[in-house]
């Protein structure tokens, strides 16, 4: 594997062990999901911003390409919105655990969206996923409605992530970060608008959901976004989705270790979400094995 393979692959893990610590903060900011992401989304986009105006970045772009970097921007907005709606209605581990189908999700898409042929093991191992989530929502039943917003929010991450590694091979990321934290911001302020959420009211924060919302806004979306779209220039779509599913191995030991009791779940939920965390991994080695033998 070239250099920049390894870097990439190195900065991915240290870029998902954030993304891990994202759901711990959506825990700890007493905010509703759609504010807590319109917040979000906001202080990234002004940090990022600076950024482009400090190293003097061009952001030009054409009315075609422009349309699909807002349109991902709303892409984004929706997967973060939908995923700490899921915290909000169940817990960190349920949310975290069906966030890990992710990588499944974008093997039915990137055929779709690369051309190439369904893979017969994608389709066996999606199936075993399925089972690990039946067990899942055999035993914990009352968890239904975060269940499923979480698997709404693994869709659209593997979409983004689809749309994202096409755009990556050919855009700044800088740029393409810029764009679509314009476009996810934009898409929300507009609903939100004509919701009536901006009252006075809705920019009181305590001083601990500002510094939590300051964390969130630079470390875990704007360095965590700009670095994840420029690492797609070396790997895969897939890679980094099945990379990303060590977010929830990250993300459940840390809500643990600071929610503790709360974050506690029964056996079968762990044999459950390790049969899915599991089936990713070979569904990984099963790739790597037939690249191998291909080259």
């Amino acid at each position: 594997m070239p250099n920049d393979n390894i870097k990439s692959y190195l900065h991915l893990h240290l870029i998902v062990f954030i993304w891990g610590f994202t759901a711990i903060l959506g825990g700890l900011i007493s905010l509703d999901a759609l504010p807590l992401v319109w917040y979000r989304m906001m202080v990234a986009l002004l940090l990022v911003f600076l950024f482009l105006l400090v190293r003097k970045r061009p952001i030009g772009a054409s009315g075609k390409i422009l349309a699909g970097f807002l349109l991902g921007g709303l892409v984004i907005a929706l997967h973060w919105l939908t995923f700490f709606m899921a915290i909000k209605v169940s817990n960190i581990s349920v949310t975290l655990a069906c966030l890990s189908t992710g990588a499944f999700f974008a093997s039915f898409l990137e055929p779709i969206f690369y051309g190439r042929k369904m893979i017969w093991y994608e389709v066996l191992f999606g199936l075993i996923v399925i089972v690990g989530l039946g067990i899942i929502f055999n035993v914990e039943g009352d968890h239904v409605q975060g269940i499923m917003l979480a698997l709404t929010s693994a869709f659209l991450s593997a979409l983004f992530s689809v749309i994202n590694g096409k755009f990556a091979q050919k855009h700044e990321a800088s740029v393409i970060t810029f764009y679509e934290l314009l476009g996810g911001v934009g898409f929300l302020t507009l609903y939100m608008l004509f919701s009536g959420y901006f009252t006075p009211s809705f920019f009181s924060l305590s001083l601990s959901d500002c510094i939590w919302l300051l964390v969130l806004g630079s470390i875990c979306t704007a360095y965590a976004f700009l670095a994840s779209v420029k690492v797609m220039k070396y790997l895969s779509p897939y890679t980094v989705m099945l990379t990303i599913n060590l977010e929830p191995i990250y993300g459940i030991i840390l809500a643990v270790l600071v929610f503790q009791d709360k974050e506690k779940m029964s056996p079968s939920f762990y044999v459950g979400a390790a049969i899915i965390l599991l089936t990713v991994i070979l569904n990984g080695v099963a790739k790597n094995y037939k690249k191998i033998k291909t080259n």
